[in-house]
């Protein structure tokens, strides 16, 4: 992933990083940090997540993991958000992370 470039784009939202590909600007992750209330849990505690590109069959599988969410903000066919709170393991995350990358290039 040597051609990445990361953009805030948000002026609402400075914290907000895209992921982008340098050569065609296109979206493989969008990193946020938002309240668990906004995903559906009973807390106002803040959580960071990253939401990634994935394939829809894929996502139908594994939307409903533990750590693994329907697409915040995002298309919720095509895009998964992973919780990044311990509860999915580094090779995990960067596996989806890597993927959604080569779907987008």
């Amino acid at each position: 992933m040597n051609e990445v470039q990361v953009d805030y784009p948000f002026k609402k939202f400075p914290d907000y990083k895209v992921l982008r590909h340098k050569r065609n600007g296109k979206w493989f992750g969008l990193i946020m940090l938002v309240e668990k209330n906004k995903l559906g849990f009973r807390s106002n505690d803040m959580v960071e997540i990253i939401d990634v590109k994935s394939d829809p069959e894929l996502i139908s599988i594994i939307k409903n993991s533990s750590g693994l969410l329907p697409a915040y903000h995002m298309n919720k066919n095509h895009w998964i958000t992973i919780m990044l709170d311990g509860s999915i393991s580094f090779e995990q995350i960067t596996n989806l992370l890597n993927y959604s990358y080569d779907l987008t290039i």
